[in-house]
């Protein structure tokens, strides 16, 4: 089906991926960056890239939530490998103040989507606005087929976030339950690390289980505990 309207879908920001509640570790001059460009005294275009489980979306989400705090519009759309959505999607985009593309890589080998995202960046630049864009890969190993698109990708800044140490995702873990309300110890942490997914999404994920599940026991995370929980649970490895 075609889309004839000269408007983008519709989505919804997650309430919980702010700057506020990011953990920043080693990060503060990527966050510092970003903030000044959807403020509007950074780069108008920047390019963040990084392997998965790393932040990426959740630092796109927030500058789209810092966008509309200053009232300004703003557009964030996470591309998917398995199918790309028709690319009418971009038509009216360049209208708005702030437009964030996560997986921006995917799109690499389609003709149409690669012409219809170069016409896009160019309309959108002119207007002065800001794009940020997110891969698992800097923009020159992007196998982009538009020549010219390929060398407007590598146009503002290029930032990499780089990989957690243990203690960092560690700290990450103790800094995200602390906002949810409840503690975890670095033992805890460190236990969480060498028997769960190390991912940060599905770190994430397990804190909302370990959080409900000692409010349900009324018990603390204690390494028995949390052993106990994940046999009931499971995950992947």
């Amino acid at each position: 089906m075609t889309r004839t309207k000269q408007q983008p879908l519709h989505f919804e920001f997650r309430a919980n991926q702010t700057f506020d509640d990011f953990f920043p570790g080693s990060n503060l001059e990527i966050i510092d960056h970003l903030q000044k460009s959807i403020a509007g005294n950074g780069e108008s275009q920047i390019f963040l890239w990084g392997q998965a489980g790393l932040g990426k979306s959740h630092l796109l989400q927030a500058c789209c939530h810092q966008a509309q705090s200053l009232q300004l519009s703003s557009f964030y759309f996470a591309l998917s490998p398995s199918k790309l959505p028709d690319p009418a999607l971009l038509k009216g985009l360049d209208k708005f103040d702030i437009v964030c593309f996560d997986n921006i890589e995917h799109i690499a080998g389609d003709s149409v989507w690669e012409t219809a995202f170069f016409n896009f960046f160019n309309l959108h630049r002119d207007q002065g606005h800001t794009l940020i864009l997110s891969a698992d890969c800097p923009p020159n190993e992007i196998a982009i087929r538009l020549p010219d698109l390929k060398t407007r990708l590598n146009w503002g800044l290029t930032l990499k976030i780089p990989p957690l140490s243990d203690d960092d995702r560690i700290a990450a873990l103790i800094f995200k339950a602390d906002q949810m309300g409840f503690e975890i110890s670095p033992k805890a942490g460190r236990f969480l690390l060498t028997h769960y997914d190390r991912n940060l999404s599905s770190l994430w994920t397990l804190l909302t289980r370990l959080d409900k599940a000692s409010l349900a026991a009324k018990r603390k995370l204690t390494i028995p505990f949390l052993r106990q929980i994940l046999r009931e649970e499971p995950h992947d490895d």
